[in-house]
């Protein structure tokens, strides 16, 4: 699994300025951030991971939304913004095997080429030069401290207007609710990025 040594030396190896650091109390997903830092909730962002079926062949993917803490985006804007069929909330345990980050902790850095990633075009908007923001790890210990600006050149992500509400997640379908083919999601999903540039090397764990 993906952890806050995995994002240090990919950030390293990316000569990006960056600090991870380790919190005062242990958080079980990402909406705990504000609390465990005293920031406000648009300095510490989550990543949504959403199931999605394509609109033509029916191939599962996962899709991740970059948003503030406490909120998520409405599925149907996520469904739009990917041209899928349908968009719903993922189960744990594929957010778990497809992003090898722990459900609730993603960290919008190193997933996969075949997960779409999108980003609330407010926050795009709203970021200053040397505003730092913070994200999970993977881990329940530490995050990630990094320059908004940065962390949106590293990542890549679309920017997306999105409606987004307050409150933590629904939980995601019971297990046995997905097919097969939803266990097997990621690799079978659109090119990500379209015509935006490639995200910086490497896009896996380093080292």
């Amino acid at each position: 699994m993906k952890d806050a040594l995995t994002i240090h030396r990919a950030l390293l190896e990316w000569e990006a300025v960056h600090e991870i650091v380790r919190l005062p109390i242990g958080i079980a997903h990402a909406d705990e951030l504000p609390k465990a830092l005293g920031l406000p909730a648009d300095r510490c962002l989550v990543t949504r991971v959403f199931a999605c079926a394509d609109a033509y062949g029916g191939r599962r993917f996962l899709t991740g939304v970059v948003v503030p803490a406490g909120e998520r985006p409405a599925g149907e804007a996520v469904r739009h913004a990917v041209g899928a069929r349908l968009a719903r909330p993922a189960r744990a345990d594929l957010v778990n095997a497809v992003t090898e980050y722990a459900a609730g902790l993603v960290c919008p850095l190193l997933l996969p080429e075949s997960m779409p990633l999108l980003i609330d075009q407010r926050l795009v908007d709203g970021l200053r030069s040397a505003d730092v923001v913070y994200t999970p790890t993977g881990e329940p210990s530490t995050a990630l401290g990094i320059r908004g600006h940065d962390l949106y050149a590293l990542c890549q992500a679309k920017p997306v207007e999105l409606a987004a509400g307050p409150g933590v997640p629904a939980p995601a379908p019971a297990p046995g609710r997905e097919s097969g083919r939803d266990r097997a999601a990621g690799p079978a999903g659109p090119a990500r990025r379209g015509n935006r540039p490639d995200r910086p090397e490497p896009r896996h764990p380093v080292g």
